[in-house]
């Protein structure tokens, strides 16, 4: 045991292993030059690959940490089995092009000038430097052509990120047909289950669960963005994990356009999983000397379940993804008027909702659509960003003034990617609009895409809102895009390049809002979607917060946010209390509201104007309480103890990282035949502390006690008094000892 320890210290300090001759290790990454084998390990999992007799770049392992690079066998010689099942089909290739008999999933597929499209990828070269491993292959025959795979460890979170660079190094042209990102082979064998998420505008990230088998699994957008209907994440175990227990592998992109994940199971008991741009309508020219980098897929493994997994995943983008990381201060109560005023927005309407949120305690005020151009309604307007005179005769400084001298910031809406037919940008350019000549133009919720393709459109959008960021020095934008993709055509960019417009939206929508950031680093940014339309690991990289769904109906938003949260923060998880009935027509208690969107980013988007004072009253209260949990709901570990998919009950609790604080939130949806609520047992505590319980909501709590151990509340739990339909409640813990 001592020598096992002894040997992870020598692997995570950088030292060369002793007993391992011609080992290397750097940081977390261990490689053997003689077998030619590499062991890439972090506190949570491991990976290792090797080079084959045929010099062909193999997966050798992914799974719980390993300490040994010796225990990994070097890829062994295979032969076919029969002519139709030949010996390629049972390696397990990092990075496959489609060629020789291959025929699952290819990584890389072109055609070159001449119209070879046999593609062999063979190890040349790599590259250790920290956490960061390079492998160089190229074509068997050699003939310029070089994919590079990135590999980059984050040790302390168990996380892979990958990554390819594609470079043409040939004389005449190459097209891509197919560059994905990477390839994450699973241990051979039957019996996984694939977790994913899918759904539809206001109805986002419902979990779905079904076991894979030969053949493949498709999940995909092919909408121009990440889309409602499917989210770039993963999570496969093999049939017995469960919330707290069990292996899972899970992983996401990092891609807000369209994009593919392929989970593929052989007949040779593989599973694959290839992930990374879609090659739906895809074809991407590489002139001789250029290249093209793939969006970055990432991974990782655990022992603890599907809560391990996310609280990994958590982690990893708090600290490591999102801008500003562990810096990067919670997120502030903010108060949004659109439900409020819709397009009827004035200056005193809205300085009167000011002063009603102030009294809350909100700390943000956004004002959503209709400031601008002539949006009366959503039929005009968009792509004149500047202000209505006749809504503003005097802009938007008094406004702004009278904002932040109640001791709040001010944000706006914008939808910069959009424009309306009836618009002065559209009148002055409706070449700018992603379009076919001479074939119709769809207008979704009355509007057009800018073609951010363009380097025009994308230099004028930023000037627009680089000046209105200026003008009016905004601490926030919500940056709303409230359609797909239609007619994809780029009409000036010639025939054979069009179809780059896929990838150079995004990339350009990427540089525009990195820019922006970059001038105004005060300036928080939010992703919207109508709704959860472009989340991913790509577009988090560069905004503060998401807006997960339009759909703000308290009980469908239990739903929506439990798969949320399988993939992502509650830090970035905006979650608004809104007026009822609501959405479905239900109407559930304001306190309910409260108590489910105080497990993300609280917002409120509710018209106070009809509010009473018992309705403030209470809105203060819970303000309040949220400010004093905040730091441990979007920064602590996220603990799922009953799903709104079972039973009548829904149950979370969130504990602190430094174990001082924990928070429970549990939701009765129906009571039948006057049965009381099961008791809620805890997780995440420690069994040796005592715990102060401190009830959100009076009367909930039953039982006199005020103190309780770790033990106590994780094995006996806590009986709450939750009765009727749609009632709530909430307790927080602060640890005594």
């Amino acid at each position: 045991m001592k020598t096992a320890v002894l040997a992870m210290a020598a692997v995570l300090s950088g030292v060369v292993l002793q007993g391992q001759p011609g080992v290397a290790a750097s940081s977390a990454i261990q490689f053997d030059a003689a077998r030619k084998l590499w062991l890439l390990t972090t506190g949570a999992s491991s990976y290792a690959m090797g080079v084959g007799a045929d010099g062909t770049l193999q997966n050798l392992y992914w799974g719980p940490a390993l300490w040994r690079l010796a225990d990994v066998p070097a890829p062994g010689p295979r032969r076919d089995v029969s002519s139709f099942d030949p010996r390629q089909m049972m390696q397990r290739e990092e990075y496959p092009g489609w060629g020789g008999p291959r025929y699952y999933e290819a990584a890389l597929r072109l055609s070159r000038a001449d119209g070879n499209r046999d593609l062999v990828l063979k190890y040349v070269s790599h590259k250790i430097s920290g956490n960061d491993l390079d492998i160089d292959m190229s074509d068997i025959r050699d003939d310029g052509l070089r994919v590079t795979l990135h590999y980059r460890l984050y040790p302390e979170y168990g996380i892979v990120r990958r990554h390819s660079t594609v470079r043409n190094g040939t004389a005449a042209s190459v097209t891509l047909e197919s560059a994905q990102s990477a390839v994450y082979n699973l241990p051979l064998g039957d019996g996984y289950f694939l977790t994913h998420l899918t759904g539809r505008w206001a109805m986002e990230t419902q979990v779905r669960r079904e076991p894979i088998q030969e053949g493949r699994i498709v999940l995909e957008s092919r909408k121009g963005h990440t889309s409602h209907n499917s989210n770039p994440w993963f999570a496969v175990d093999r049939g017995s994990a469960e919330e707290e227990s069990g292996g899972v592998w899970f992983g996401a992109l990092a891609w807000s356009g369209n994009w593919r994940i392929t989970v593929e199971q052989t007949p040779y008991r593989q599973v694959r999983i290839t992930g990374g741009m879609n090659d739906f309508d895809f074809s991407y020219p590489l002139k001789a000397g250029e290249s093209l980098d793939t969006p970055a897929f990432f991974a990782g493994y655990s022992g603890n379940g599907h809560g391990g997994a996310s609280r990994l995943m958590h982690r990893f983008e708090n600290e490591r993804i999102l801008p500003g990381g562990v810096k990067a201060p919670v997120r502030p109560v903010l108060y949004n008027s659109w439900e409020a005023t819709t397009f009827k927005v004035e200056e005193a309407g809205q300085k009167a909702l000011a002063d009603k949120a102030a009294k809350l305690g909100v700390e943000l005020f956004v004002m959503d659509d209709g400031w601008f151009g002539k949006r009366n309604n959503d039929k005009a307007g968009l792509g004149d960003w500047f202000v209505n005179k006749e809504k503003f005769p005097n802009g938007l400084g008094g406004l702004i003034g009278h904002v932040r001298g109640l001791g709040m910031k001010f944000g706006l809406w914008v939808e910069p990617e959009m424009v309306n037919a009836d618009s002065d940008l559209y009148r002055a350019h409706p070449d700018w609009v992603i379009h076919f000549p001479d074939r119709p133009r769809s207008e979704l919720r009355q509007q057009m895409i800018l073609n951010l393709a363009r380097e025009d459109v994308k230099e004028h959008l930023f000037g627009v809102l680089d000046k209105l960021a200026t003008e009016y020095p905004l601490d926030y934008l919500k940056w709303d895009m409230n359609r797909s993709f239609s007619e994809p055509g780029w009409p000036d960019a010639g025939a054979g390049e069009q179809r780059k417009l896929w990838v150079k939206y995004v990339t350009n929508y990427y540089e525009l809002v990195d820019r922006l950031r970059a001038k105004h680093p005060g300036m928080a940014i939010e992703s919207c979607s109508g709704g959860g339309g472009r989340i991913d690991l790509g577009v988090l990289q560069r905004v503060d917060e998401v807006w997960p769904s339009d759909n703000t109906d308290a009980f469908d938003r239990l739903k929506i946010q439990e798969g949320f949260t399988q993939a992502y923060s509650p830090k970035v998880m905006s979650a608004w209390v809104t007026d009822v009935p609501n959405m479905n027509g239900r109407s559930t208690p304001l306190a309910y509201r409260f108590l489910v969107a105080m497990q993300g980013a609280l917002g409120i988007g509710a018209n106070l104007n009809q509010w009473v004072d018992a309705d403030f009253a209470l809105g203060s209260k819970m303000v309040a309480v949220y400010k004093r949990i905040r730091a441990t709901v979007q920064t602590g570990n996220l603990y799922r103890i009953s799903s709104p998919r079972v039973g009548d009950m829904t149950a979370n609790a969130y504990v602190s990282q430094d174990g001082k604080q924990a928070v429970l939130f549990a939701f009765r949806h129906a009571q039948q035949f006057n049965t009381p609520a099961d008791p809620v047992v805890f997780r995440g505590l420690d069994e040796k502390a005592v715990y102060r319980v401190e009830p959100v909501v009076d009367g909930k709590l039953m039982g006199q006690w005020k103190e309780a151990s770790g033990a106590w509340l994780m094995h006996n739990g806590v009986t709450l008094n939750l009765r009727g339909d749609y009632d709530a409640a909430a307790l927080i813990l602060e640890r005594v000892n």
